[in-house]
């Protein structure tokens, strides 16, 4: 509960700052009305939450996107806490683009007040109702639709809406882009399809940190179970390791992934509980889950790091 309160209690600081901005800029309407002139001549700024974000952003804005990422490679946007620096990267910004269904927890209010001083779009909020996931037992949907490729190619719409609207003059470079890029999630999509032929359906079992890959299993093929739930913000407790060791012991699974965003304790302790059961099972990955790697390596983007999680599974599901 202490966690959480101070989650709170810096949103609520952060947000007090938001406020007092907001009344030291009694003219922003006359600004944001300037803007839609100037943009044309300059960078449009982008301020994003998660590395998947930032991505997206660059892969629809090209060049004419200044884009800062507030969580960098390997940071877990469920329990990442809003840091007073980052009021500043989010109040320069010309465009907030974050991710949503409660993927960032308690930085939803801040940055829900912010649409006053910049544009502010939740990709999520793209995705239909109807095609979201709801884990047994939970309320909130599964925030992680960047693994089923197709969802992500949707997200992809509100960031070509939101920059053609603050950048009338370039909007159809958006449009281009976004169709371009939305060909290239085809691809991918279909690649992954042709890739998952190669384990036998009986294999395609995915036993990863935390339940981030539902939307990848129910796209691809593959039963997935998790240590922890959609969010790592709960501790896992002796009855989840011992459950998850004896579903690997009785399936005869060979394989287990750690993620990049997640500690490895946490695997470890089932592959120890497992070993006790008598049967041994590798801890393979990393897979990268709630962020890219890092910037310039080939995971550092969106279609990189699919393509990395996809061949890193099928190796370790085949023994490779």
């Amino acid at each position: 509960m202490r966690r959480g309160s101070r989650q709170v209690g810096w949103g609520w600081r952060i947000l007090l700052i938001v406020v007092i901005a907001w009344g030291l800029s009694a003219c922003a309407p006359t600004e944001r009305r300037v803007q839609a002139a100037e943009l044309a001549n300059r960078r449009i700024r982008v301020t994003a939450t998660t590395t998947i974000v930032a991505d997206l952003v660059r892969q629809i804005g090209g060049d004419r996107v200044e884009v800062i990422s507030l969580m960098g490679p390997g940071v877990d946007p469920h329990l990442y806490k809003a840091r007073e620096s980052d009021v500043w990267k989010l109040m320069r910004a010309d465009l907030i683009v974050y991710h949503g269904l409660h993927l960032e927890a308690r930085m939803a209010d801040v940055l829900a007040g912010m649409n006053r001083w910049a544009l502010v779009v939740a990709v999520g909020e793209a995705i239909p109702p109807e095609q979201l996931r709801y884990p047994p037992g939970e309320r909130i949907p599964d925030p992680h639709i960047w693994f089923d490729v197709r969802l992500w190619k949707r997200a992809a719409e509100p960031v070509a809406q939101a920059l053609s609207r603050l950048d009338p003059t370039h909007a159809p470079q958006y449009r281009s882009r976004l169709l371009a890029y939305q060909q290239e999630l085809d691809l991918l999509d279909a690649w992954i399809r042709t890739e998952v032929q190669r384990i036998p359906p009986e294999q395609r079992v995915l036993v990863t940190s935390h339940d981030a890959f539902g939307y990848f299993g129910q796209a691809y093929g593959f039963e997935v179970r998790g240590l922890l739930g959609i969010s790592t913000a709960a501790e896992a407790g002796l009855a989840d390791v011992q459950a998850l060791a004896d579903f690997l012991a009785r399936r005869r699974i060979r394989a287990i992934f750690v993620e990049t965003s997640v500690p490895l304790r946490y695997l470890e302790a089932v592959q120890e509980a497992a070993r006790a059961r008598g049967w041994s099972v590798q801890v393979s990955g990393p897979l990268f889950s709630d962020a890219l790697g890092d910037p310039g390596s080939p995971e550092g983007t969106y279609i990189g790091m699919i393509r990395h999680n996809v061949q890193t599974i099928l190796q370790a599901l085949q023994g490779e």
